[in-house]
């Protein structure tokens, strides 16, 4: 395998170094020596060579793919919902109204507060949520990225997403509510 190749496996599972290749804003003659003592390598030169390719390519793609999620938020709709709850339970409960999420030794529910049961044995539960709700078009599914460009946007922001769920169209992040209106600032800024 070239050199090149090693060094292009050997950094598709950083994904912090990735980010910094596609951003410009590495070092790339201490990156190079790093990626030669980790690969055990003794070609400086070879090694900075094929970063400053990788970086380049990366940073290519990294426009094209923004480009295509940002077409694809630009079509979408956003809808916000207030006093939401989620509970996560070991056990079903039964409730009117709201989702459910099955998992393979937990039950994760997202209700309005007012369809909340009276007793619940929750293993984890927040009150007063606010869900925040993206309609997109059916493009969405294909379009690698979104879920990455819109939980980096709100981590950048401080924002906490206690859930998350994208199910084909519909994109839904829950946050407490004293994150709702940082959120929905955030989002809307994207979408419409």
């Amino acid at each position: 395998m070239t050199i090149a190749k090693n060094v292009r496996k050997h950094l598709r599972n950083k994904p912090y170094l990735l980010e910094a290749l596609e951003k410009g804003i590495v070092n790339l003659s201490e990156l190079s020596r790093q990626v030669q003592e980790e690969l055990a390598t003794k070609n400086t030169s070879a090694v900075k060579a094929a970063l400053r390719r990788f970086a380049e390519d990366l940073q290519k793609h990294k426009q094209k793919r923004e480009e295509k999620v940002l077409e694809v938020l630009k079509k979408s709709v956003l809808v916000v919902y207030d006093r939401k709850s989620v509970i996560i339970t070991s056990k079903e409960i039964s409730v009117k109204n709201g989702m459910k999420v099955d998992l393979p030794d937990k039950f994760v529910y997202l209700l309005d507060k007012k369809d909340l049961p009276e007793r619940v044995n929750a293993l984890v539960k927040h009150d007063n949520c606010t869900m925040i709700v993206i309609h997109s078009p059916k493009e969405l599914e294909a379009t690698p990225g979104v879920v990455a460009f819109l939980t980096t946007l709100l981590s950048e922001q401080k924002v906490n997403v206690i859930e998350f769920i994208s199910c084909w169209t519909e994109t839904i992040i829950v946050v407490e509510k004293k994150d709702s209106f940082k959120a929905y600032e955030v989002l809307s800024n994207m979408v419409c």
